[in-house]
């Protein structure tokens, strides 16, 4: 079997651990092609995010005019940088909604600073997030924002995963990760909710979103079903995990 076409569209991290460098390795890892558009290119260390420069849009659009949309199988998009390249990225999803789109609503690096200004946040959230073939895995401060609330305490996850599936995506995956105690990730879909439990492995890794969201869209690309799909992405993240 050849390997299937993945898109990524992000965000560079010059050590690779999160944005388009790390969709590159974990796609080499699961036996998937990447091809890449760059969104915004960001100086990152372990202190976090030091500069942050989107690319220009008609860079951006050039870019993704030349990715190779009828033989890809999936998308993984993460950071866009600015409002204008959220539009643009946006654009070329909606002419493209057959491929299942997996969109990590990303704020801020891990190790701290945000990769995401207002308007851009504004334009995700009212835009892509809300596309009908998204699949949406953000983490508990993410979710949050997109739902304008302050705060998403530990018993209302399935509430929230339902209410941002409510706001028009065809799945949420809502991770817990930030909890206190052992990990749950909830996920919304038209099948209704589904937990997924496992013990907290004791180890530390940048980029945990970054590779929950691309191992999620490799596993959709070799036609996985979305629930079968989450279930081996959330293994490959913890084997990684386990590896640190």
């Amino acid at each position: 079997m050849s390997a299937p076409i993945v898109i990524s569209i992000g965000t560079t991290h010059p050590w690779n651990v999160a944005g388009v460098g790390r969709d590159l390795l974990v796609g080499e890892r699961l036996g998937a092609r990447v091809f890449t558009a760059v969104a915004a290119v960001s100086a990152q260390d372990a202190g976090g995010v030091r500069a942050l420069a989107p690319v220009e849009p008609a860079v951006l659009e050039a870019q993704l005019a030349a990715l190779p949309w009828s033989a890809a199988r999936a998308v993984r998009v993460g950071a866009l940088g600015c409002r204008a390249n959220v539009d643009l990225v946006g654009a070329a999803l909606a002419a493209h909604p057959e491929l299942p789109l997996v969109l990590d609503p990303v704020r801020s690096a891990s190790a701290g600073g945000r990769l995401a200004d207002a308007d851009a946040w504004t334009a995700l959230r009212d835009g892509p997030a809300r596309a009908p073939g998204v699949i949406l895995t953000p983490n508990l401060d993410e979710a949050a924002a997109l739902l304008e609330r302050a705060a998403i305490p530990p018993e209302a996850l399935d509430e929230a995963a339902a209410a941002l599936r409510d706001r028009g995506a065809r799945a949420v995956l809502l991770k817990g990760g930030h909890l206190a105690g052992d990990p749950v990730d909830v996920l919304a879909d038209a099948a209704g909710i589904e937990r997924f439990l496992g013990s907290r492995i004791a180890a530390q890794m940048r980029g945990t979103g970054c590779t929950l969201a691309m191992a999620l869209a490799c596993e959709l690309a070799f036609g996985a079903e979305l629930h079968a799909a989450v279930r081996s992405a959330r293994s490959f993240v913890r084997a990684e995990l386990s590896a640190h």
